[in-house]
């Protein structure tokens, strides 16, 4: 007796036509694994209550040998199976990453695929440890972990640990089809991330922005329209560059900002200034302006909004034209970071609610800094109020 897995779906087959056929596939709504056989004749399809590849095709093989008869038919119950990482890494894929915003999801599937070369797909969640935390970020520094294979920072590295920290944290909340908690507990939990000393977090001045803002449309009408929006709304370049003409409304003086698009999946509506709804306009003109389209189309295809890469490459274009020496950290986020630090004297949650961050720590944290003239002036402040 063989068995044979079919190519082109996930299947798997065990026993003989006409006597003990057993067959195993995926559910295509949850994922969870089924197995049919034949019974007097009937056609019978029960639920394995799991994903994991491996275990279903050893149940088939001995379904169909005579050994897993009273487990299916629920004379009795299988233990669960120690969860391997492979599978858990496999369910959360499954079950939250597509609920996160397009490039949080590729870092999750990049992320996964790092952490399963590295702690291997058949471990045991449970038995990480601080030893495994300690090697992973000794390698991952090095670049011996890591698509890139280069070196990478410790802001890096927290970045990664944090979604690991995600996964097992997630897993220690949820249950499977039996009720049972998939993790008793994060066996991480309690480690401490590394953390960047001294983060380059650059903050574009106002002379800057200036000069930038000259050069804008010699650079493109994209870029200048882009530019006046990051400046003026303080947000993330890849929510700006996939606006669409549904997301403005001009009367109302308002920009809806859509949760897929936000690194936080916060949708929220803002006010806009004169000087956004200058650019708003020029975009109009420049491009389709009505439904659905988007307000900075891409160059081949208006259907498309402008890519990453573009929006990218037409900020070190303008830095050219404007004759500003090239600074590490100084892109769109350095904007954000000026609209955060231009804004000091808001309350934070009027700060947050226009910028799009639901966590006024981060402001605080990353992107809030002040300059000298507001230093000199607090010390003026206090010098007056003492007299």
């Amino acid at each position: 007796m063989m068995g044979r897995t079919r190519r082109g779906r996930r299947s798997y087959s065990a026993g003989e036509w006409g006597r003990n056929r057993v067959r195993i596939f995926a559910d295509p709504k949850t994922g969870i694994l089924q197995i049919e056989w034949r019974e007097n004749g009937r056609r019978l399809t029960r639920s394995l209550k799991h994903r994991d590849w491996r275990r279903a095709k050893r149940q088939a093989d001995e379904f169909a040998a005579g050994f897993a008869g009273p487990v299916l038919n629920g004379k009795q119950e299988a233990e669960p199976e120690p969860l391997t990482l492979g599978v858990l890494f496999d369910i959360y894929g499954e079950e939250v990453t597509p609920t996160k915003a397009d490039r949080t999801r590729r870092r999750d599937r990049v992320a996964t695929a790092m952490f399963l070369r590295f702690f291997g797909r058949d471990r045991d969640p449970a038995t990480l440890s601080q030893r495994d935390w300690d090697r992973f970020i000794r390698e991952r520094r090095a670049g011996r972990v890591g698509p890139s294979g280069e070196p990478v920072g410790d802001r890096m590295v927290e970045g990664d640990l944090t979604f690991l920290m995600a996964v097992l944290n997630w897993a220690a909340r949820s249950r499977d089809d039996q009720g049972r908690l998939l993790l008793d507990r994060n066996p991480l939990k309690g480690l401490r991330k590394p953390r960047e000393k001294n983060p380059t977090r650059v903050v574009l001045d106002d002379d800057e922005y200036r000069v930038l803002l000259g050069v804008s449309r010699q650079v493109n009408w994209r870029f200048h329209v882009a530019l006046v929006l990051a400046h003026e709304t303080g947000h993330r370049i890849g929510a700006i560059r996939q606006l669409r003409w549904t997301d403005i409304d001009l009367e109302g003086r308002t920009i809806r900002w859509r949760a897929k698009h936000e690194k936080t999946g916060y949708e929220h509506v803002t006010p806009v200034t004169d000087e956004a709804v200058a650019a708003l306009e020029e975009a109009r003109r420049m491009g389709a302006g009505t439904g659905d389209a988007p307000v900075l189309p891409a160059g081949t295809d208006a259907s498309r909004c402008m890519g990453r890469g573009w929006a990218y490459r037409l900020w070190r274009r303008a830095e050219a034209l404007a004759g500003l020496e090239r600074k590490g950290g100084r892109g769109w986020h350095s904007l954000r970071r000026k609209f955060a630090s231009d804004l000091m004297d808001l309350p934070l949650k009027v700060l947050c609610d226009l910028g799009g961050w639901k966590n006024a720590h981060t402001v605080l944290r990353c992107y809030q800094r002040a300059d000298e003239g507001q230093l000199r002036k607090a010390l003026e402040t206090r010098r007056a109020v003492r007299a």
